[in-house]
């Protein structure tokens, strides 16, 4: 007898090499128009499915938790960051989750760099200004950036992706400064030239460029306080590439406005997808850059993370433990 396939449920569209190679496998339900799940298709989904494969748009809480059904085993996470996920409420109604690590830590790496050099060198400032024909010509005192060669750059969370931004900072002449919950190796330390320091606070008064690179956790909720912030010089610039929820970004938008910081640069942001106004005022008069979520956004990633939850799934099934599950101890 040919055993039956188990029932996913797909919550957005997905590169189309991963939905064929899904559909080959199981017996899955896509989503073609990509619109995010309403909660109501959302309970109708953990109802019906054997697994159910979210993304970061989809909130599944204990509310929606309590609605699955009985055949629902395996939350197979499309990305990385499970926070939009209710671990311990799915695990202790028998419910495994997998996620998918180590596959976007190189793609985040380039975008937390390329924040860098924008806010540091104005680049998206720049790039508006020939297309709006508003380039007077070159001049020796006209949009004058900062240079990053020589500066202090301090990570905020030295896990894969900070070590990789590391590398790549160490390349243009940065100084590597980093705090994590954890010292890193000694020989990690030593490859990188970093210096520890366990106070947060002290590292952020000495620094001029903060990257946020830690995950969100309760205990990383707005790290990045308004008391936090301030002990910034005013010139050094802050760039996140992690989670919004991180930074208090009332208070950042209020540093900014007064010239309290010299600049910002935010991939990720408390609300999305939508956007404090305020940051977008100072968008609009060029004191921070803003970008749509981009940070794993490349076509080698997403590919890379269907086979990831493809794996994770197919291991479950086989009755083996999948080899990228999340523990509450790893939160």
């Amino acid at each position: 007898m040919t055993k039956k396939k188990p029932l996913v449920v797909v919550t957005r569209r997905l590169p189309d090499a991963i939905e064929t190679r899904m559909a080959e496998l199981f017996d899955v339900r896509l989503n073609h128009d990509d619109i995010p799940m309403r909660p109501a298709e959302l309970v109708e989904a953990v109802k019906t499915a054997d697994v159910l494969v979210p993304t970061i748009t989809d909130v599944i809480d204990s509310a929606i938790l309590a609605q699955a059904g009985p055949q629902l085993k395996l939350i197979a996470n499309f990305g990385n960051g499970v926070d939009h996920i209710d671990v311990h409420q799915a695990l202790a109604r028998g419910i495994t989750v997998t996620n998918t690590p180590g596959v976007l830590t190189e793609d985040t790496a380039d975008m937390t760099m390329a924040l860098i050099l924008a806010v540091a060198r104005r680049v998206a400032e720049g790039a508006r200004v020939i297309p709006e024909d508003a380039w007077p010509g070159w001049s020796p005192t006209w949009m004058l950036g900062r240079r990053i060669t020589g500066k202090r750059l301090g990570i905020v969370g030295m896990g894969r992706i900070g070590q990789a931004l590391a590398r790549r900072a160490r390349a243009f002449g940065l100084s590597i400064h980093y705090h994590n919950r954890r010292r890193v190796p000694e020989a990690i330390e030593n490859g990188l030239e970093a210096t520890y320091w366990e106070s947060l606070d002290q590292m952020l008064a000495r620094m001029d460029i903060i990257s946020v690179n830690c995950p969100h956790t309760p205990a990383t909720y707005h790290l990045l306080s308004a008391r936090r912030l301030q002990l910034m010089k005013p010139s050094a610039i802050i760039v996140n590439t992690a989670r919004g929820e991180i930074i208090d970004e009332t208070a950042l938008a209020r540093m900014l406005e007064t010239n309290q910081l010299a600049g910002a640069g935010l991939d990720v942001f408390e609300s999305e997808p939508s956007v404090n106004p305020r940051l977008l005022r100072l968008a609009r008069s060029h004191k921070v850059v803003l970008l749509p979520h981009l940070g794993s956004a490349t076509i080698e990633g997403r590919h890379d993370m269907g086979e990831k939850v493809i794996l994770n799934i197919r291991t479950f099934m086989d009755g083996h433990r999948p080899p990228d599950r999340v523990l509450p101890s790893m939160l």
